[in-house]
């Protein structure tokens, strides 16, 4: 089961395809919907490591990124996939408006 939200840019016709060929569940998800996708938050402490680093080539910004990246520990990975739950029910109760998450 996947989930992606309704843009036109996110669903080109190769897409629907690939999830059709594997038998995969698409969730409708509204573009304006909160985003619970736990790749943002990894992102935002990926972010959080890096942002007094200031890069002055291409390179260098790379290899931070790549160093925060891989201090991101697996327990953090884990509590944020565990934390679906609750974010889900946070989202049913607020009726789809924004949540703490």
């Amino acid at each position: 089961m996947r989930e992606r939200d309704l843009a036109p840019a996110h669903a080109p016709k190769s897409t629907k395809d690939w999830f059709t060929k594997k038998q995969l569940e698409v969730l409708a998800w509204p573009a304006n919907s909160p985003d619970l996708n736990v790749i943002e938050n990894l992102w935002a402490i990926v972010k959080r490591k890096i942002r007094d680093r200031k890069p002055t080539m291409l390179d260098q910004l790379k290899q931070n990124i790549a160093t925060a990246w891989e201090a991101v520990s697996a327990e953090t990975c884990d509590k944020l996939v565990k934390s679906m739950p609750r974010r889900l029910q946070a989202v049913i109760q607020a009726k789809g408006a924004a949540t703490k998450y």
